[in-house]
């Protein structure tokens, strides 16, 4: 029996005793009452020291509840923390990013500006080589033409003989207006 039950036993006996006539009192069997307090107070070191380490269980356990819940706290406060600065250098990073995507545009609209005016320009001056070379042709075209007539002239030919040119566009052979031109020389 553990300490409970004895006692509730112990009570049960005293209700059940015979009560003295107009008092308060009442007759219990003194041995076995003596008895059940002896077993009473031998079951109850053994209670009282498993109640003292189940308050030590409790205490040592409310006290790690209570340090494993600061722990948490304090990991939170971490945590929460470093997701702030994490936020802000997200903000920042963003930030940033757009400043640069920006200037780059910016830079990519000037770098492209500035080679259509250096496109521009070199083609300004093509044209001006090419208006100086096609007046060149259009001149060496008059000497040529010039000199042909001179030389036809000179050699007793007329045009519509249709001596051939010394360069034949059509076989790109220079070789048969060459030695019409020495034979009819």
């Amino acid at each position: 029996m553990d300490a409970q039950d004895l006692l509730e036993h112990i009570t049960a006996t005293v209700r059940e005793a015979k009560a003295m006539p107009m008092s308060a009192s009442c007759l219990v069997n003194r041995a076995e009452l003596l008895e059940d307090l002896d077993r009473l107070r031998a079951a109850l070191p053994a209670d009282l020291d498993h109640a003292d380490a189940l308050l030590s269980d409790r205490d040592a356990i409310v006290a790690s509840g209570e340090a494993r819940a600061q722990d948490l706290l304090r990991a939170a406060h971490a945590e929460r923390e470093r997701l702030l600065e994490q936020t802000e250098v997200l903000v920042a990073a963003r930030e940033r990013a757009a400043t640069v995507v920006e200037d780059a545009r910016a830079e990519a609209g000037r770098l492209l500006s500035d080679a259509d005016d250096y496109v521009d320009r070199k083609l300004g001056e093509f044209e001006v080589v090419l208006g100086q070379l096609a007046t060149q042709v259009g001149n060496g075209r008059e000497r040529l033409a010039a000199r042909r007539e001179a030389d036809l002239a000179r050699l007793g030919v007329a045009e519509e003989d249709d001596v051939p040119l010394a360069y034949d566009p059509a076989t790109e052979d220079l070789g048969p207006a060459l030695d019409a031109a020495r034979h009819a020389h």
